[in-house]
C-alpha cells in the first residue's frame, strides 16, 4: 500500500481529470510511482460534464441541421422529432466508451487510483479518509465547477447549470441562456437546432467576448440568421421562476419569458475545503497561485489545469500534466505557451483561435498586419453551405501572431493554424505550401497568400 507506513511514492496526485491523469500516465511512462486520487470518476469534468457530452449533443444537432436543410441539396427526407432518451443513451454510449478506455489505460501503467475525498494535511501528504498518503511531490488537479452570479439560487429545475442541460429528459421549448462564452454559445445552438426559442444574454458587447471581434460578428450574424435572439451589453438585474417557467430581468428594464434559465457564467476552482490554504498554499479568489513552472509558492506542492488561474481548457490540462510529470523526472520540459494554445467553440458555426487577437497584438506589437479572407471563395465552404472566414493577425514583415475562423468544421483546421504561430511562420511561409483542393484547409492557404501580397481566388 502506498501510504505513510510503506515510505513515500514519487507523486500524488489529487483529481483525476484531464491534468490529473495526464500528469499519472506520464508519471508511470517514466517510472516513477504515482497514487492517484479521485472521490467521482476518473475522466472529470471534461470526459463526464463537459467537452465529450456536449460534442455529441452538438453531433446530433447537426443531423437535426442536416435533415432539415437537405431540401437544397436535393434530398427529400422528413424530419419526426426528437427522442431525447435515446440522444442521450448515444451520448451516455461515448462517454462509456472512452471511461472505459481510460479505466484500462491507467491500469495497464501501474498507477493505484484511490477512490474518495482527499485532502491536503501537509506540503508532502494527502489524507482519504483514515489513510495518508505521502508522496516526494504532490499534484492538486482538482478542477472547477459551474459558477453562479450573487444572489443568482441554482434550482436544477428550471435555473440550471450546463451540468443539469446535460442530463435533460427533453427537448425545452424556450431558454435564456446567461452568458455567451463557449458553453452559452454551444448549449444555445445545441436548443436552436433542437427547436427550441433561444436568447442569449451578455453583459459583455459581444458574444465569445474573448475571441477576437471579427470573430465575435461573424457568430453574432449567423446566430440571428438562425434565430437566436441576442441581448448584448446587457446585465442581468433577476429571476423569477413560476409554473410554468422562468422570467427574466434585465437592469434596462427589458424581462424575457422561457422555459429556463441557463447560468453558464463561467467556471469557478475547486479548491474550498481542501486544505490548501491550510498548509500554506497561496490562492487568489480561490485560485492556486502557480508561477511558469506550475509551481506553487510550496516547493513540493505543484497545480495545473482549472484550479490555477487561466485558460481552463482540457488540453491545456493535458500539456501542464505531460509538464509537471517530466520536470518531476528531471527531463527539464519547454513549459506551456499559453498564447499560442488553440480555441474552439463548437457551436454551427464553429469559431476556432490560435494565438493573439488583433486587439491584443496591437497591444504588443504597436502596428500589425491582418487580412480576411471570406469562405465565400472557397469551394468546399459553398459544397457544404457554410459561412464564415478566416482572419489572420501578423508583425509587419514578421510572423504570424494569431488565427481567427468562424464556418462549420473550422475546428479541423485549427491544429494547422498553431503550427504557424506556434513557429512563427512569416505569410510568405505559408503561401508556398500547396493546400490540397477542394478541402476547407485551402482557406488558410488563400489568407496567407493574401497577407504576403499575391491573393489569388480574392476580389481585389
Amino acid at each position: 500500500m502506498a501510504d505513510s507506513a510503506a515510505g513515500p511514492v514519487d507523486l500524488v496526485i489529487l483529481g483525476g481529470g484531464s491534468g490529473g491523469y495526464a500528469a499519472a500516465l506520464r508519471a508511470a511512462e517514466l517510472d516513477l510511482s504515482v497514487v492517484l486520487i479521485e472521490k467521482d470518476k476518473l475522466g472529470g469534468t471534461c470526459l463526464h460534464r463537459g467537452c465529450i457530452p456536449t460534442k455529441a449533443l452538438l453531433h446530433s444537432a447537426e443531423i437535426v441541421d442536416n435533415i432539415n436543410e437537405s431540401e437544397s441539396f436535393g434530398i427529400r427526407s422528413t424530419f419526426d422529432g426528437i427522442d431525447m432518451a435515446k440522444v442521450n443513451s448515444y451520448k451516455d454510449s461515448v462517454i462509456a466508451g472512452l471511461f472505459k478506455g481510460l479505466t484500462g489505460l491507467i491500469k495497464s501503467r501501474g498507477i493505484e487510483v484511490v477512490e474518495g475525498f482527499g485532502r491536503l494535511v501537509s506540503p508532502t501528504s494527502v489524507a482519504v479518509g483514515d489513510r495518508v498518503i505521502s508522496g516526494r511531490h504532490v499534484l492538486l488537479a482538482t478542477g472547477s465547477y459551474s459558477k453562479s452570479l450573487p444572489g443568482l439560487d441554482i434550482d436544477h429545475d428550471r435555473v440550471i447549470t450546463s451540468d443539469d442541460a446535460l442530463t435533460l429528459d427533453h427537448v425545452p421549448a424556450s431558454a435564456v441562456v446567461l452568458g455567451a462564452g463557449a458553453i452559452g454559445c454551444e448549449f444555445a445552438s445545441v436548443w436552436r437546432s433542437y427547436g427550441a426559442e433561444v436568447t442569449i444574454v451578455e453583459a459583455l458587447p459581444h458574444l465569445v467576448p474573448l475571441e477576437d471581434e471579427s470573430s465575435s460578428k461573424l457568430l453574432e450574424r449567423a446566430f440571428r440568421k438562425r434565430g437566436i435572439a441576442q441581448h448584448l451589453g446587457a446585465r442581468f438585474a433577476g429571476v423569477k421562476t413560476t409554473d410554468h417557467g422562468v422570467t427574466v430581468s434585465l437592469e434596462s428594464g427589458t424581462t424575457i419569458d422561457a422555459e429556463l434559465l441557463l447560468v453558464a457564467v463561467g467556471r469557478g476552482p475547486v479548491s474550498a475545503g481542501l486544505g490548501y490554504e491550510e498548509v500554506g498554499i497561496a490562492t487568489d479568489r480561490g485560485y492556486v497561485l502557480v508561477d511558469r513552472f506550475l509551481r506553487t509558492n510550496v516547493p513540493t506542492v505543484s497545480a495545473l489545469g482549472d484550479l490555477r488561474p487561466g485558460l481552463q481548457l482540457a488540453h491545456v490540462g493535458f500539456a501542464e500534466g505531460i509538464f509537471v510529470a517530466e520536470q518531476l523526472a528531471g527531463l527539464n520540459p519547454v513549459p506551456v505557451d499559453y498564447d499560442n494554445v488553440p480555441r474552439v467553440t463548437y457551436s454551427h458555426p464553429e469559431v476556432a483561435s490560435v494565438g493573439l487577437t488583433a486587439a491584443a497584438a496591437r497591444e504588443r506589437f504597436g502596428e500589425i498586419s491582418t487580412v480576411t479572407y471570406n469562405l465565400a471563395g472557397n469551394g468546399k465552404s459553398q459544397i457544404l453551405k457554410t459561412a464564415g472566414a478566416v482572419t489572420l493577425v501578423a508583425v509587419p514583415d514578421g510572423p504570424v501572431v494569431g488565427v481567427h475562423m468562424v464556418g462549420d468544421r473550422v475546428g479541423e483546421l485549427i491544429a494547422e493554424a498553431q503550427l504557424i504561430t506556434n513557429w512563427e511562420a512569416f505569410p510568405a511561409e505559408v503561401a508556398q505550401l500547396i493546400h490540397p483542393h477542394p478541402t476547407l484547409s485551402e482557406a488558410l492557404g488563400e489568407a496567407h497568400l493574401a497577407l504576403a501580397g499575391k491573393p489569388l481566388h480574392v476580389h481585389g
